[in-house]
């Protein structure tokens, strides 16, 4: 595997981790290859071993998980990400002769290039996964706007020696890619939402928060939008409560939001939650689930949610025009303020209508079931290796 994600190298044990902890049980063996670690918290990172009196760093040694799962990090700064991937992707394969690698490409396409580099020395066939188009369909800033351009023109000379691209919904992205020029019978759609339903459910407790929002805390998850929205609200329901959890660089300045709009009593930040366990408690401390995001691949918080009995608002991102029938199981918004407070005050204040969107999503998230949906993915992968 050839990651972007270094949080699992970080100690983190998060929707990655969450994967592999199924995923790994259909491999003898993975290698995962990613950028140089940021903010080591493992203990496994912290111990640099000895040889000849001398301290190696750590990303000199694959960091294990699972037995059979491997971490790489880079040494290197992620200008040199493609030449590292060259390297150690051959040290691996010199030694386990791998059968596929999968490579998550994104721009500035620095896993892509690498891999293509790799391809060239070992001809082991890969599969290039497209989780998430920037910028599509809503830029949320001028980086967004460079990178779907980017993306654009450089995916169909980028994948030209991949065995296949993947991607996670059915409609929006395989759209723009075809558009791009990417051969259709090249695009495969494999889910990559695992929800863990045991962990995942109603719970049937309190509802202390009228609404629930989680994102990293970026200025494309829409979240300026929703509080924007929250003080529209507030004038017809003055003690409507919102919940977000997560953090991000955006934290300080919607806080600061909060602060000069006198919503101190309307909006409450949690930070990142440490378990499954306490953010499916907190999805349940609420009455409906809001995403307001600019463009996504998903994203798999509104199916955590919609696992836990939650109605919801969403935009028409990612996976969501799959899955969501407008008045039947969820409802749409656009990226208006005053739109997205009309849908919440008018979900608000319709309980048969929450009820029913309720129903409708549990019923909507089992084909993401975490078993069922892993083995797929592992399945599927293996069809290309023969």
């Amino acid at each position: 595997m050839v990651s972007g994600d270094r949080s699992l190298a970080e100690g983190k044990r998060g929707a990655f981790y969450n994967t592999l902890e199924e995923f790994h049980k259909y491999w003898d063996r993975i290698d995962i290859i990613c950028p140089k670690i940021q903010n080591p918290k493992s203990e496994i990172l912290n111990k640099s071993k000895i040889r000849n009196s001398k301290p190696i760093p750590y990303t000199l040694n694959p960091i294990p998980f699972f037995d059979n799962v491997f971490i790489h990090p880079s040494p290197w700064p992620l200008l040199l990400q493609p030449f590292w991937i060259l390297k150690k992707g051959r040290e691996i394969y010199r030694e386990q002769k791998f059968n596929l690698m999968t490579v998550h490409e994104y721009p500035p396409f620095y896993n892509g290039i690498g891999a293509r580099l790799l391809w060239h020395k070992i001809k082991v066939p890969y599969i290039l996964e497209i989780m998430h188009i920037p910028g599509y369909p809503k830029a949320a800033n001028a980086k967004e706007k460079i990178y779907k351009t980017l993306l654009k023109f450089f995916i169909k000379p980028d994948s030209s020696k991949a065995k296949a691209i993947r991607v996670i919904n059915k409609n929006q992205a395989p759209g723009f890619l075809i558009k791009a020029g990417v051969a259709k019978d090249k695009l495969i759609y494999i889910p990559a939402f695992y929800i863990d339903l045991n962990i995942f459910q109603p719970l049937g407790i309190a509802k202390k928060y009228d609404l629930v929002f989680t994102a990293r805390l970026e200025k494309n998850k829409g979240i300026t939008l929703l509080l924007r929205a929250i003080s529209n609200i507030k004038v017809q329901i003055p003690n409507v409560r919102l919940l977000i959890i997560g953090s991000g660089p955006l934290k300080a300045k919607l806080q600061d939001y909060v602060k000069r709009n006198d919503l101190g009593r309307n909006v409450f930040f949690s930070g990142w939650l440490g378990t499954a366990d306490n953010v499916a408690l907190a999805y349940n401390s609420a009455k409906i689930f809001i995403n307001p995001s600019f463009n996504e691949g998903g994203p798999r918080v509104v199916l955590e949610a919609m696992a836990c009995g939650l109605p919801v608002i969403t935009t028409r991102v990612g996976l969501m025009p799959d899955i969501i029938k407008d008045g039947e199981n969820g409802l749409f918004t656009g990226w208006e303020p005053q739109e997205i407070a009309e849908k919440i005050i008018y979900l608000l204040n319709g309980q048969e209508t929450q009820a029913k969107f309720s129903s409708a999503g549990l019923e909507t998230v089992k084909q993401f079931e975490k078993i069922m949906a892993v083995k797929n993915f592992a399945d599927e992968l293996k069809k290309l290796i023969k």
